[in-house]
């Protein structure tokens, strides 16, 4: 039996800025009814999100479990762990940058930026609510690229994958040295059951090089950042970064390793973070339009409008509709 494919975007609400979703996948800001929820619209047409905003703060049970209450049974949230778990020096550059220079004692902030037990205790509350319902897709260790295969380095994600060892992980690893040593690091990941993500973005001499293979049998993991190479480390704002656009060609690889990944795995997930001008809604239809998965739910005129390559391949809501 086929394994279960989910596709759908990395995050679903993207206000503000130029690569607003306002007005293309969502109904603009100004004038939209009061009772309209963007997770609710969201989850008419994709059965699956990945959750960015736990990496920024911890979650919280009640907001979790409003989440689990605005989506249909079967729906599934793969969530970013906490930054402190993976990107401790961040945080730590982030607690200093919010404090008076002469209270950046270096020892206590860095103390501060290791990841204790209550940290992972507060997690674990906090994703509850979407275990508890059946709605907890996998839990996503993203990595920075200056995350280098040396001993320290393996022995820290070795203790996380223990620690999260009761549920699905996938490993995002960025730095080329990963790769480089690929039978000591698929040995780790295979220990744990962790996935290791597949990932599309701009490669460059330090970037991780990867065959796009399962490497466990229990779940897969996609996730596809763009192609902007230009905008990928100097841009004006963040969002800059995701300004790209798949083209149905360039697809056809992913779906192509997605249909025979789908034979050896039990369930798989893929994502789109394009997210600038909702280019990731875009690229996950078309996504699943190739690989034969239903096309769900309406889109608005304003979207199809933008990027044609939608125009046979999802029905286009009616005017009454596309204001609500």
């Amino acid at each position: 039996m086929a394994g279960d494919v989910r596709i759908g975007t990395s995050g679903w609400n993207y206000p503000s800025g130029k690569g607003t979703w306002n007005g293309l996948f969502y109904p603009p800001s100004r004038g939209r009814p009061k009772q309209f929820d963007e997770l609710s619209y969201y989850a008419e047409h994709f059965n699956t999100v990945e959750v960015n905003s736990t990496f920024y703060g911890q979650p919280r049970p009640e907001v979790t479990r409003r989440w689990a209450e605005r989506t249909p049974a079967g729906f599934e949230f793969s969530v970013k762990l906490y930054q402190k778990f993976t990107h401790p020096k961040m945080f730590e550059q982030r607690i200093a940058g919010s404090l008076p220079a002469d209270a950046r004692d270096q020892p206590a902030l860095h103390a501060l930026s290791q990841a204790n037990l209550a940290d992972f205790d507060e997690f674990r509350r906090g994703i509850d609510p979407l275990a508890s319902r059946g709605k907890l897709g996998a839990l996503l260790a993203q990595f920075p690229a200056s995350f280098k295969d040396q001993p320290s380095s393996r022995q820290h994600l070795a203790e996380l994958l223990k620690t999260w060892a009761d549920y699905p992980v996938a490993v995002e690893l960025r730095h080329r040295s990963w790769s480089d040593a690929f039978g000591e690091t698929l040995a780790l990941l295979n220990q744990f059951k962790a996935a290791w993500v597949q990932i599309d973005e701009p490669k460059f001499s330090f970037s991780i090089r990867q065959n796009f293979l399962p490497n466990v049998e229990g779940f897969y993991y996609m996730r596809l950042h763009g192609r902007n190479v230009a905008n990928w480390w100097r841009h004006g704002k963040s969002e800059d970064r995701y300004d790209y656009l798949y083209s149905a060609g360039e697809l056809k690889p992913f779906v192509e390793t997605i249909s025979a990944a789908r034979e050896i795995v039990r369930k798989l997930y893929l994502y789109t973070n394009n997210h600038f001008s909702a280019k990731s809604i875009a690229n996950a239809v078309m996504i699943k339009q190739q690989i034969g998965e239903p096309i769900e739910g309406e889109y608005r005129p304003e979207l199809v409008e933008r990027y044609p390559e939608l125009a046979t391949v999802v029905r286009v809501a009616s005017p009454s509709r596309t204001s609500a």
